[in-house]
């Protein structure tokens, strides 16, 4: 880079340059064949349930995230139907292209094959980017645009053609449809502008053309939120208030080392940081890390919040890096790549066995579910709304005529909503995030299996209850539902009437 007395890589060229791009690719394609291969072992993961039925009711919004991520499951499922595989495939796609916009990342900014090979390979091998090729969740989108919008933001600054703002607000747009936590993000850019010389482009019709395609594309939730009372804002300061009391954003410095990146690679990142905040054409980008970090750590945000940050990081110093070694004698250049890439290949492989599934037993599973939650919470789905179809068919003929099934969080809703039919079982009702918009069901049932209650909730809320099944999984898998929602009841009514019951037990999780 000119302004750091940098001079691009030869371009000897088209040679080297189509070696680069054939290995990036390839790593690309081997991450989302190992996803593939993987992704249809277990069961669905909680999230994944509730956004599946998002899904079946379609809108500009709901409450718990914008409309983007369960528009895609839907077009999933008209794809795929319920298959593990396909309905996770364009995660894998979103996590195999943001490994590639990483390389791209490094190309622009004069790296040569080592600079986007090892860009590509730390996204390929960090953690979050890793677990979101193992299911789909809105974060897995996110992670897509912040990498997208910091490449724009590199083409435009090298190139300063200001008519890259039209693509950095569609992205901008996409990622405010995708996850609210993209508004760091934004105050990144528009703080670095301000305190950088990019802040000429707020004189450019490119960058209010840019805006207005960026409010374009989020308008419609944004009318929805109005329509419903900024329901989302109630429910994200609810989470965030939970999350800290948990302590769920403890450890988050930790986190950017382990989850975010990896430890491994902290110089890199380190300098990518470093270089981009010392350079004047691309401070921009260092203040598009340093203000969202420290935004998401005062305001208590949890660590991963800022992993779709970091890709840009590992392109400027992938390129930081392979300058060094250039610059060294052969024999000691082998050996810090020897020892890097060795390093690497380490904790890919110590990552890779943590989060994905890669067998169905043995050692490397038990290393897996003993030490990874999210693995944990696919199990045992397909097994409770068994024994719901059980408890349903074990009742007398008169209470199934008018029959519910009420359940207590958005994972037991997706399962039975999604899993139910196959049993013949009706739609669940249930008070959690956008299901309780939707409403209860008129006429009202008489009778209700109720999940995901205790039983001293149970009896206080609802009439004649018994205890009629457990909710569990043979596996003996520990997770949220065997430990925390180990009963299944059927109960009468509520004790108050339907409306003011409904009034009053609003949740969100």
């Amino acid at each position: 880079m000119a302004t750091m007395g940098w001079k691009s890589a030869p371009v000897d060229a088209k040679g080297r340059s189509r070696d680069a791009a054939l290995t990036v690719w390839g790593i690309a394609l081997a991450v989302a064949l190992v996803h593939v291969l993987t992704n249809g072992r277990y069961g669905f993961h909680r999230d994944e349930l509730q956004f599946l039925s998002d899904a079946r009711h379609l809108d500009w919004g709901f409450v718990a995230y914008p409309p983007l991520t369960p528009f895609v499951e839907r077009v999933s499922l008209s794809i795929f139907g319920t298959s593990l595989v396909g309905l996770r495939l364009f995660s894998v796609i979103a996590q195999a292209v943001a490994i590639v916009v990483t390389a791209a990342m490094a190309r622009e900014l004069g790296g040569g094959r080592l600079a986007q090979v090892t860009s590509a390979l730390l996204v390929a091998t960090s953690g979050l980017p890793v677990f979101e090729g193992t299911e789909f969740q809105y974060s897995t989108f996110d992670y897509l645009w912040w990498v997208l919008i910091a490449y724009f933001m590199i083409r435009m600054l090298k190139t300063d053609d200001p008519r890259w703002w039209l693509g950095i607000g569609a992205a901008i747009g996409l990622g405010l449809q995708t996850k609210y936590s993209i508004c760091f993000f934004i105050a990144g850019i528009l703080g670095g502008m301000l305190l950088t010389s990019a802040r000429r482009f707020f004189l450019s019709e490119w960058f209010w053309g840019g805006v207005g395609v960026a409010l374009l594309i989020f308008l419609p939730n944004f009318l929805w939120q109005v329509r419903h009372g900024f329901i989302s804002y109630h429910f994200l300061q609810h989470i965030h208030m939970r999350d800290v009391g948990e302590g769920r954003a403890n450890g988050f410095w930790r986190d950017q080392f382990l989850i975010c990146t990896n430890m491994f690679v902290a110089p890199i990142w380190i300098a990518g940081a470093m270089a981009f905040l010392m350079d004047r054409r691309y401070r921009l980008l260092g203040w598009m890390y340093v203000i969202p970090v420290l935004l998401f750590f005062f305001g208590k945000g949890r660590g991963y919040y800022v992993a779709p940050a970091y890709p840009m990081l590992f392109a400027m110093g992938a390129v930081v890096g392979e300058r060094w070694v250039g610059s060294m004698r052969r024999g000691w250049r082998l050996a810090v790549e020897g020892v890097f890439f060795t390093a690497l290949a380490a904790w890919a492989v110590f990552v890779y066995a943590l989060i994905v599934p890669l067998t169905t037993s043995g050692p490397l599973k038990e290393f897996a579910l003993k030490n990874n939650g999210d693995l944990r919470e696919e199990y045992g789905w397909d097994e409770m709304v068994r024994t719901v179809a059980g408890i349903r068919d074990s009742l007398p003929a008169e209470q199934r005529k008018s029959l519910g099934v009420l359940v207590g969080n958005y994972g037991e809703q997706g399962a039975v909503e999604l899993l139910g039919p196959a049993y013949g079982l009706p739609m669940p009702i249930s008070m959690t995030n956008s299901a309780w918009l939707r409403g209860y069901p008129v006429p009202t049932p008489s009778t209700l299996i109720v999940v995901g209650f205790s039983q001293a909730q149970a009896e206080k809320t609802f009439t004649s209850c018994r205890w009629a099944g457990h909710n569990g999984n043979s596996a003996g898998v520990k997770n949220e539902e065997s430990e925390d929602h180990p009963d299944i009841f059927v109960c009468g009514p509520p004790k108050m009437p339907w409306g003011e019951f409904w009034r009053t037990h609003e949740r969100y999780g």
